[in-house]
């Protein structure tokens, strides 16, 4: 009788064990079913931390999918929790982007995909080193060698991560219903929108396009060289008219990626249109400010609840994952 109670016992800790380790296993274990294609490829490295220094940090990290690929922190945390210098930004519908990060400073997604690797406070690993992990690691090296028909190498990680980033395209929000049904915003969202696209608002002149940005450079007034001394696009061209600029975001699902602008200084997108209403009255002694932001909109409290709501309205009912 000893003898079954101990075997029993034996068997109930062995079980207990298993799943212990199941629940302590890592989130981030690399796939055992090989990728097919250059984008599966590019997401299995999108959530894994094996391009980090010490193995904490992958894209996904930062780039959260039920944030909308953004980050719920002004500054994300990169490795040995060194902290980043400018908010993350979404990378969703970035497929025909021309200007990447705030400052613009990549020209395609495989350039962009290679900056946060090796940035010191982000990844900070050198490309060298990471290519050189993923010809060590079996799975990695099959998994090239299937899509490439090459171990890996600096040319195709950057081509697989870029092309899984363009799968992450979005229009079902109710604003994109709107267009084909004249019911799909309710009364608050539907002024909103009129607001939006309006003489008073202006919000367009900035905010144009599918995907409600004009990837063009805009200084909003968030920048008077004392304590807002982030220089922005002024960094990588050197010309005096880009001082204080930063590239104007996609507005798809924004409702999702608060905290807001380049430093993350925003937590509710109530507290964005209300400074867009008078930019003076938050920061004075801007320098450079763009000529539409010099002037306040005047905009009723209900008038900026009505943008808040048709803004929340650009949010897709579901997200790429």
């Amino acid at each position: 009788m000893k003898k079954a109670a101990s075997f029993i016992v034996i068997i109930c800790s062995a079980i207990l064990a298993v799943i212990a380790m199941s629940w302590f296993e890592p989130q981030n274990r690399v796939n055992t079913s090989p990728p097919l294609t250059k984008a599966a490829l590019g997401r299995q490295l999108f959530f894994d931390p094996i391009l980090s220094k010490d193995y904490s940090v992958s894209c996904a990290s930062c780039h959260k999918p039920a944030f909308a690929f953004a980050d719920t922190a002004a500054f994300s945390t990169g490795i040995f929790g060194k902290k980043t210098v400018r908010n993350t930004p979404s990378v969703l519908n970035m497929a025909n982007r021309d200007a990447l990060f705030w400052d613009g400073r990549s020209a395609t997604l495989a350039a962009q995909a290679l900056q946060p690797i090796q940035h010191p406070n982000e990844m900070g690993l050198p490309i060298t080193e990471a290519v050189d992990r993923l010809r060590k690691h079996a799975k990695y090296r099959q998994w090239f060698y299937q899509v490439f028909k090459q171990p890996p190498n600096r040319n195709n990680l950057a081509l697989v991560i870029q092309a899984f980033e363009e799968t992450l395209e979005t229009s079902g929000s109710k604003a994109d219903k709107a267009i084909d049904d004249s019911t799909a915003l309710n009364e608050s969202e539907e002024r909103g929108r009129q607001l939006f696209i309006g003489d008073k608002a202006k919000c367009f002149d900035c905010h144009f396009g599918v995907d409600y940005t004009g990837d063009e450079f805009r200084n909003i007034g968030l920048y008077n060289g004392k304590d807002l001394n982030d220089v922005g696009r002024y960094a990588i061209t050197k010309q005096k008219s880009d001082l204080g600029k930063f590239k104007t975001p996609g507005l798809r699902n924004v409702a999702l990626t608060a905290p807001y602008m380049h430093n993350g200084m925003f937590k509710t997108l109530e507290a964005v249109v209300a400074y867009y209403n008078n930019p003076t009255s938050f920061v004075a002694g801007s320098i450079n400010t763009d000529p539409l932001l010099q002037k306040p909109l005047n905009l009723t409290a209900q008038e900026q609840a009505d943008l808040v709501a048709f803004l929340k309205a650009l949010t897709d009912a579901e997200l790429p994952k």
